[in-house]
């Protein structure tokens, strides 16, 4: 009777760690399926690196306008795999978030009658419940995460941080954006915050957030079909390298006029054109080191 008992024992102390086991990703490119929330499904890419633990950090990619999700899943998965964190690919497809208002502007305004959404409809809102998913389905106790968006990512990413204030990201990188939400309020959104029922405390907030401004100094073409040429966009700079020092001069101005602390920074990749793939190495190296 002993012995049976002590077998048994055995036998469910080892299903019980086949269980635990199984209960977190095995390392490599998983695809799921997110639909906690309140807008369509989206598909996102995971790439789990060796050595996954319950605080293995996780960082967020938001794409570009192509909606070109598995190329830069394919260049972060290589760094997710170097530095060791989770990167987190979801997929806005142009079908589901058509045009920059439905991705960029995160869907915060109606643009014909230019009256605000209820926030279970923002695009932004899809975000912190994204992570939470992936914390449960990761097996994880991860609090905060990363996020870095280039182009339109980039574009999408400085706006949320407007608009979820609270989020529970750590380090942010924008990358080669097209053309910014300036924090100035003597300007009209999208361009400026004017109308944009964002206000100095969201600001102070901001300013304070471990924030790097990432540009490639050969990201300079005026000729590109894709750069926005409205008056407004071209007031911050001939081309995206341009744009993005002016928006980061206006904020570290605007943080001065405050009187508030300004925790970020600008970043010049040498010889980084407009692309995710070049980019890619420094930001992870700037995600993935202690300040």
């Amino acid at each position: 009777m002993a012995i049976r008992f002590a077998v048994t024992l055995v036998a469910l102390v080892l299903a019980m760690s086949v269980n635990f086991a199984d209960a977190s990703p095995a390392p490599g490119t998983h695809d799921l399926v997110f639909s906690d929330w309140a807008g369509p499904q989206i598909n996102v890419r995971v790439q789990v690196p060796k050595g996954l633990d319950a605080h293995t950090p996780i960082v967020f990619v938001m794409h570009g306008a192509s909606r070109d999700m598995p190329r830069y899943f394919d260049d972060w998965s290589k760094q997710a795999d170097i530095h060791g964190f989770i990167a987190v690919v979801p997929e806005f497809t142009a079908a589901d978030f058509r045009g920059s208002a439905r991705y960029n502007l995160g869907h915060v305004f109606d643009p014909d009658t230019r009256e605000r959404r209820d926030e279970t409809e923002w695009t932004f809102s899809a975000i912190e419940p994204l992570f939470d998913h992936v914390v449960e389905w990761a097996d994880g106790q991860q609090q905060t995460y990363m996020l870095f968006g280039h182009s339109a990512g980039s574009q999408f990413v400085h706006r949320f941080l407007y608009y979820v204030p609270n989020a529970r990201v750590s380090k942010t990188i924008l990358a080669n954006a097209g053309w910014y939400t300036m924090p100035d309020f003597g300007v009209d959104f999208p361009y400026g915050l004017s109308e944009s029922g964002v206000d100095d405390d969201v600001l102070v907030g901001y300013f304070g957030r471990d924030v790097t401004v990432l540009l490639g100094d050969a990201d300079i073409d005026t000729s590109d079909e894709d750069l926005r040429r409205t008056p407004e966009a071209e007031l911050q700079g001939p081309h995206r390298l341009a744009r993005g020092q002016t928006f980061f001069r206006v904020a570290k101005a605007k943080a001065k006029a405050l009187g508030v602390d300004f925790n970020w920074r600008i970043r010049i990749v040498p010889g980084a054109e407009h692309s995710n793939a070049q980019m890619t190495p420094a930001a992870a190296e700037l995600l993935m080191t202690a300040d």
